[in-house]
C-alpha cells in the first residue's frame, strides 16, 4: 500500500509515492520546462538522412527532433528480421514535407526528441490508435477468455470505419473491471481529442503543438492511482478543485482517494521528503548498519559501489558481507527509483566467496526490483563479480533536472591543485617573455594560488624572474576559480 503526496505551486508540481513510512519515487514537473512525451506537433522535415535511416524534423523547439523509418507508421517495420525489409525512409519522406508526429522520447542530454508518426493517445481505461484497426489488450489483463470477452465488446463499441467508427483501440489494465458506459465514453473522449488535433493541423503553421499530454498533477490520477493507492492528498485548494473535476470526468474511482491537505505544517514535511530530495543528490548514500553506497552517474551508465563501512556486527567477514550486500540490495532498488536513474546500471556488491550468498543477494535484489513500475532486466553476477543491469529511461534523472555541471571544474568533480596551477603559471610566463619584451608581468590568480607563489613557490618564482631578467607582480582576485588566472603585460 501507498500514499501519494502533490506539492503545488504555480511554477512546480512535485509528487512524491510514499510507501511503508519512507520515499520511493519523486516526480517533478516544471511549468516552464514540462516533459514533451505524447505531445503531438505539425513537423517539418528539416534533412532525410539515408545512412542513418531517419530524418531529423522540425518541431519548433531548440534542437530538430529525431524519427527514425522504424517509427514511420508506413513502413510496415516491426523490429524483426525475417519478416521484409521496411522501405526506406528517403522513398517515405521528403525534405520540406509536413507531418503529424507524436514525440515518444524526451530530449536527453545532446539527443533530440525521439518522434514517431504513429500517433497514440491515452485515455483512462484505452489508448487510442486513430491511423490503425487493430484493438489490442494489455498484457496484465488475465485469461484468455476474459481477453477475448473484452476484445468482443470493444469491436461492438468501436464500431464499423463505414458507420464513422474504425481506429485502433488498446485497453489498459484498468479496462478489465469497466462497463459499455464506461468504456464508451473513453472512445468518445479519445475521438473528440483526434478530431481537433486534425482540426489544427489544418489551421496552424509547421512547428505548431496540436495536442498536449496532460498536467503531471493529472497524470497522478490517470496512471500513478491504483488500488493499492490508499490516500492522495493535495496542498493546493484550487489544484484540488480541477483535479476534482478531472477525476470526476475520467477516474472516479481515484476521486475517492483525493483529500485537500490542510496542515500548517508544508506537505513534504510529513514524511521528510524535502531531506529526502538532497540525499538523493548525493553520492554517498548510507546504510542503517553502517555499510554505504557510492552512486556515480556518468554519460555511459551509473555505477553503484557497496562498502561494509563501519559494520561489523555478524558472526563472521562472510556474513558481514552477506548482511551488507542484503541490505544495500533493498536500498540500490530505492535509490534507482528515486533518482530515477536510467540506462545501463552496474552494481558492485561486496566479493561473497559462497555461491549461496550470491544466489540470494541477486534473489533479494530482483524482489526489491520488481516494485518497480519501470521496465528493468537484470543480468546474474559476471566473472568480475559485478551486476550487470538496465532500467528504462524514460525521462531525466533527478540530478539532471536538479542540478547543473560544476563551472568550477567544468562536472570532472575535481581541479587541479594550486600547485599545478603555479607551475602553469610559471611555464606560460617563460613562454610569454621569449615573444614579449614587457616592464613587468603581472599575475591575476586566486587567493590561493598567490599564496603559494609568495609561500612555498616563491624561491621558483624569484629565480623565474631573474632568468627572464623582468619583475614578476602578484594580485589576488576573490572572484577567480582555482585554476583560473591572467598574466597582464605591463
Amino acid at each position: 500500500m501507498h500514499d501519494i503526496l502533490i506539492n503545488w505551486a504555480p511554477q512546480e508540481t512535485r509528487i512524491a509515492i510514499i510507501e511503508n513510512g519512507a520515499v520511493q519515487e519523486l516526480h517533478l514537473e516544471r511549468s516552464l520546462e514540462r516533459g514533451l512525451v505524447g505531445n503531438v506537433y505539425l513537423g517539418k522535415v528539416a534533412r532525410v538522412l539515408p545512412g542513418m535511416q531517419s530524418a531529423f524534423i522540425d518541431i519548433g523547439l531548440e534542437r530538430a527532433a529525431f524519427l527514425h523509418v522504424a517509427d514511420l507508421h508506413t513502413s510496415g517495420y516491426n523490429g524483426r528480421s525475417d519478416v521484409t525489409p521496411p522501405t526506406p525512409i528517403e522513398k517515405q519522406v521528403f525534405e520540406g514535407q509536413t507531418l503529424t508526429v507524436q514525440v515518444i522520447k524526451d530530449p536527453i542530454g545532446t539527443k533530440g526528441a525521439r518522434l514517431s508518426t504513429q500517433v497514440s493517445i491515452a485515455g483512462r481505461m484505452l489508448v487510442y490508435l486513430p491511423q490503425d484497426n487493430h484493438i489490442g489488450i494489455s498484457q496484465k489483463i488475465g485469461s484468455p477468455e476474459t481477453r477475448e470477452l473484452l476484445r468482443a465488446r470493444m469491436q461492438v463499441l468501436v464500431g464499423k470505419p463505414e458507420e464513422g467508427g474504425g481506429g485502433g483501440f488498446i485497453l489498459r489494465t484498468n479496462a478489465e473491471e469497466a462497463t459499455d458506459a464506461e468504456l464508451a465514453d473513453d472512445i468518445a473522449y479519445l475521438r473528440k481529442t483526434w478530431a481537433q488535433i486534425r482540426q489544427r493541423s489544418l489551421a496552424l503553421p509547421p512547428g505548431s503543438i496540436l495536442h498536449q499530454d496532460l498536467s503531471l498533477a493529472e497524470r497522478v490520477l490517470r496512471d500513478m492511482a491504483t488500488e493499492q493507492t490508499q490516500t492522495i492528498r493535495i496542498d493546493s485548494k484550487m489544484q484540488f478543485d480541477q483535479l476534482k473535476a478531472f477525476g470526476a470526468a475520467y477516474t472516479p474511482t481515484a476521486i475517492a482517494k483525493l483529500e485537500h491537505y490542510k496542515g500548517e505544517r508544508p506537505i513534504f514535511d510529513l514524511f521528510s521528503v524535502e531531506e529526502e530530495i538532497a540525499k538523493a543528490l548525493a553520492r554517498r548514500v548510507d546504510l542503517k548498519s553502517g555499510g554505504y553506497l557510492i552512486i556515480d552517474q556518468t554519460e555511459a551508465l551509473t555505477t553503484v559501489d557497496v562498502n561494509t563501512g563501519g559494520y561489523v556486527g555478524a558472526r563472521n567477514f562472510d556474513d558481514t558481507i552477506f548482511k551488507t550486500n542484503l541490505e544495500a540490495s533493498l536500498a540500490i532498488a530505492r535509490q534507482l527509483r528515486l533518482r530515477n536513474l536510467g540506462g545501463i546500471i552496474i552494481v558492485d556488491f561486496i566479493d561473497m566467496a559462497r555461491e549461496e550468498h550470491q544466489q540470494a543477494v541477486l534473489a533479494e535484489f530482483r524482489k526489491q526490483l520488481a516494485k518497480d513500475r519501470t521496465k528493468i532486466t537484470v543480468s546474474g553476477f559476471t566473472q568480475l563479480g559485478l551486476v550487470e543491469m538496465t532500467r528504462k529511461r524514460t525521462r531525466e534523472s533527478l540530478a539532471h533536472v536538479l542540478c547543473q555541471p560544476c563551472p568550477t571544474c567544468d562536472g570532472r568533480g575535481q581541479v587541479k591543485t594550486a600547485r599545478s596551477v603555479c607551475y602553469d603559471i610559471l611555464r606560460e610566463i617563460l613562454r610569454e617573455a621569449r615573444q614579449f619584451d614587457p616592464k613587468e608581468f603581472r599575475v591575476l590568480a586566486s587567493p590561493g594560488v598567490v599564496e603559494m607563489l609568495l609561500d612555498e613557490e616563491s624561491s621558483h618564482l624569484a629565480d623565474l624572474s631573474a632568468f627572464i631578467g623582468k619583475p614578476i607582480s602578484l594580485s589576488a582576485e576573490g572572484a577567480m576559480n582555482p585554476e583560473q588566472y591572467d598574466i597582464v603585460l605591463l
